[in-house]
């Protein structure tokens, strides 16, 4: 487990970009390098792809404003740095504009294999490269935007699992088997490994509406997966009446919570989605 440190916002300055330290480009290196080398035969296609095409740096943390020029050729979405504490709604609304908020802060040396705020490589690395595919980023769009149809927090948190069980946790399936192209995963050297090979975790066909009624828990490896057959799933929630289907899970009850398999101490930066605003 992570040792408790504070973590503040990194402030951009007058000219919008943000002065990391040579400590701080050294760990963004350190993360990428492992990463890059386990991601081959468990990170998805669509994933290696796309992070080749978007051109992330291995050896020093990317702006917000070059990642959106980049960006800009594909789907048009805007990463914006996040310099406080954010709300649901401000989340939703910012996803259901086609941005992504994003940390701004690294974590440290001591705290490289957990920490429960999500950092500048969790949010880059894991999560901005595919939001260059079109389906991936109107999904997200979706998201956002059912997000703001929520009435009461109670459905907020029913709407966060299909967040966390996709664009955290999401795995699909491939002609070579299971990969993963969830950032939650994607971004941990522990989970990437975990989620494709162990036998341990249930892995269950996508299913939308049972990905809104089962639970999870953010200090352990997921003890269940969602798995697609193609991002095109994705793309037709996207379409959906997701508010819908979030009321008809409530309507319905949880089903129960598959029992935890394994404490997250080799995992990655995790967001609780049940509640996006968080320190920074």
């Amino acid at each position: 487990m992570g040792h408790g440190h504070t973590y503040a916002a990194k402030i951009p300055e007058a000219d919008g970009r943000i002065r990391y330290t040579p400590e701080e480009e050294a760990i963004w290196t350190l993360l990428f390098a492992r990463q890059m080398e386990i991601l081959p035969g468990r990170g998805c296609q669509e994933y290696l792809d796309a992070l080749a095409a978007v051109g992330l740096p291995p050896d020093h943390i990317p702006q917000c404003q070059d990642l959106t020029e980049r960006l800009q050729d594909f789907t048009g979405v805007t990463i914006v740095p996040v310099p406080a504490l954010i709300s649901n709604e401000r989340f939703f609304e910012l996803l259901a504009q086609g941005s992504f908020p994003c940390a701004t802060f690294i974590r440290t040396r001591d705290e490289l294999e957990y920490l429960e705020e999500p950092d500048v490589f969790h949010e880059v690395f894991g999560h901005v490269p595919l939001l260059s595919d079109r389906r991936f980023a109107d999904f997200a769009r979706a998201y956002g935007q059912a997000g703001l149809s929520c009435r009461t927090p109670a459905e907020q948190d029913i709407l966060a699992r299909l967040y966390w069980f996709t664009i955290e946790f999401g795995l699909i399936r491939t002609a070579s088997g299971i990969r993963t192209y969830g950032a939650g995963v994607i971004s941990s050297i522990g989970e990437t490994v975990y989620a494709t090979e162990s036998p341990a975790p249930i892995r269950c066909p996508f299913d939308a509406l049972k990905t809104l009624r089962t639970p999870y828990r953010i200090d352990v490896f997921q003890s269940q997966y969602f798995v697609l057959e193609s991002f095109d799933e994705l793309f037709r929630v996207a379409q959906s009446d997701i508010i819908g289907l979030v009321r008809k899970a409530q309507s319905l009850g949880d089903l129960p919570a598959p029992a935890p398999v394994a404490p997250s101490s080799t995992g990655s930066s995790i967001r609780q989605e049940t509640l996006h605003e968080r320190p920074q």
